[in-house]
């Protein structure tokens, strides 16, 4: 057994060695009587920008097992330590065939437990591999040619592939531990085990999910990329098969739908063969950004430049009413990318390498609709989105450049960059714009309020020569496919709609979570 020591607080200068020296005074234990130490999280507390602390919780196992008892009925900042989550071993494979529609981290990590396990699990991605996509999406940053086939959204490791790597969750599930051992197993940098904000980086993250793919063929799973899921089969109420666009038929037991959110095409073909769909919530905005020096200017105050802190990251959110507003995957050091899966229309997201080193900070600040905004059909979302992007395509000249404006003038209720003082970084470039001529009214005043909100509490949201690059409209799946607590389709038995796609997760770590429980979901379901 071992305790963890929480609440561990020490200057942001200390090493691991201290924190751990500092955790043994706390319980008045001697080091020498700990068969072993170790951090166990680390996270910054900088609420107050005058006295800027580190938090940490050690972990430290004991000779004697009693002490330890007696240590967590003493204080109260000490617990025991949590086992690490072992999966249960299902025996019943007995031949099953097994698809994956998607190897974003929802497929990923469903193929992943599958094959660690004994099954052979096929697995069809529609875009391309990491290396021939890096490519496609160089292309599209660089010369402006979009592959609708394989793009930031579409191909191997997912639309997080190019993003921060972002490893925090709303969730808390003790599987998220096991998904972070695994990506550090793959090459991750071990410190994501620690961090109470763990990252990859675009660049990191990349190498990574290759090594997960080849060791899902190396246990006999089968990767197909630029193959896409276009039809399925079914009879008496269950999945039998799924077909390519090829026309290819592949005979399954399960069809597991981890299709990610920009999958518009495979949700009308979802509809049209009566699956049960429904439109949900999501969120459309722009992306903001402001130099990585504002931002730490904001959240450390004095110790802005300090090497012992990380770059600065912040999420900030308002509700007025039933309306929310809030900033979403913040990228520290990163760029605004051109993220469009469709020709003629233009869609904004963030990214980072692990390093984090850019001058720049961005991050979306997103507005929330609902089917009350958009309509009650299953793809009404789709729609409204859409219409959002092509009209930007449209406003900025119809040449994948984006349309941009200062955060001052956008107040004022007009367009431009006048009075800017943040270079852009969407690669492509941008058209100086009148954001309102964009936005629905309700989303652009929304906007608004979130900026006036958010300068209260980071001065940087205050600063006029902000820059808003737009727009943002892939927070997550304006979708969800119904399933039920088998995970299975409401519609057909054997169809498991997973991840963001499907609507049941916002992120890598709640993606791959997803789809470590629905691998653990078919092997119970073969029992």
């Amino acid at each position: 057994m071992a305790v963890i020591i929480s609440q561990v607080k020490t200057d942001i200068s200390a090493d691991s060695s201290g924190i751990i020296r500092k955790a043994f005074k706390m319980i008045g234990v001697d080091s020498s009587l700990a068969v072993r130490s170790g951090i166990h999280k680390t996270s910054l507390d900088a609420r107050n920008n005058n006295r800027i602390v580190l938090v940490s919780s050690v972990w430290i196992e004991l000779e004697n097992g009693s002490e330890e008892e007696r240590l967590c009925n003493k204080f109260p900042f000490c617990s025991k330590a949590e086992r690490k989550v072992s999966l249960p071993v299902s025996s019943a494979n007995n031949g099953r065939k097994i698809v994956i529609a998607g190897f974003g981290p929802a497929g990923m990590f469903a193929g992943l437990v599958l094959a660690e396990y004994g099954y052979s699990p096929v697995i069809l991605e529609r875009g391309g591999d990491v290396d021939s996509r890096t490519e496609a999406v160089e292309n599209f940053m660089k010369n402006a040619v979009l592959d609708p086939v394989t793009n930031v959204q579409f191909g191997e490791g997912g639309a997080g592939t190019f993003s921060d790597g972002k490893l925090t969750t709303r969730i808390n599930d003790p599987l998220c531990g096991y998904v972070l051992e695994k990506l550090a197993e793959f090459g991750a940098p071990e410190e994501i085990l620690i961090k109470a904000k763990p990252h990859i980086g675009t660049d990191l993250l990349r190498n990574v999910i290759k090594a997960v793919r080849e060791r899902i063929i190396s246990l006999g799973g089968t990767v197909r990329f630029r193959t896409k899921l276009t039809d399925i089969n079914t009879e008496n109420g269950k999945i039998t098969s799924a077909v390519l666009e090829s026309g290819e038929v592949i005979p399954c037991d399960a069809l597991v739908l981890a299709i990610g959110h920009s999958a518009r095409d495979t949700f009308e073909m979802l509809l049209d063969k009566k699956i049960f769909l429904e439109p949900k919530p999501f969120s459309i905005g722009a992306r903001i950004e402001h130099t990585q020096e504002a931002v730490n200017r904001s959240l450390y105050g004095k110790y802005w430049n300090s090497p012992h802190l990380p770059k600065g990251e912040y999420q900030l959110s308002h509700r007025q009413g039933e309306r929310a507003v809030y900033t979403f995957c913040m990228c520290p050091g990163g760029t605004v990318v051109p993220a469009a899966s469709e020709e003629e229309t233009v869609v904004t997201n963030g990214m980072s390498v692990f390093a984090r080193d850019g001058k720049n900070a961005n991050s979306a600040i997103a507005v929330s609709v609902s089917p009350k905004d958009f309509g009650n059909s299953p793809l009404d979302g789709v729609e409204f989105a859409r219409k959002i992007e092509r009209n930007a395509f449209i406003l900025a000249g119809k040449n994948y450049k984006a349309p941009a404006s200062a955060a001052g003038n956008f107040l004022k209720g007009k367009g431009g960059l006048s009075g800017a003082n943040v270079i852009p970084t969407y690669s492509i470039g941008i058209t100086e714009c009148d954001l309102h001529e964009l936005f629905p009214e309700f989303v652009s005043d929304m906007l608004k309020i979130g900026l006036e909100k958010f300068s209260h509490k980071m001065k940087c949201f205050g600063d006029a020569g902000a820059v808003l690059t737009a727009p943002e409209t892939r927070t997550s799946s304006p979708v969800r496919i119904t399933r039920s607590e088998s995970m299975e389709s409401v519609s057909f038995k054997g169809l498991y709609p997973i991840g963001e796609g499907a609507g049941y997760a916002g992120g890598i770590m709640s993606a791959a979570v997803d789809g470590v429980k629905c691998a653990l979901k078919i092997m119970e379901s073969g029992k």
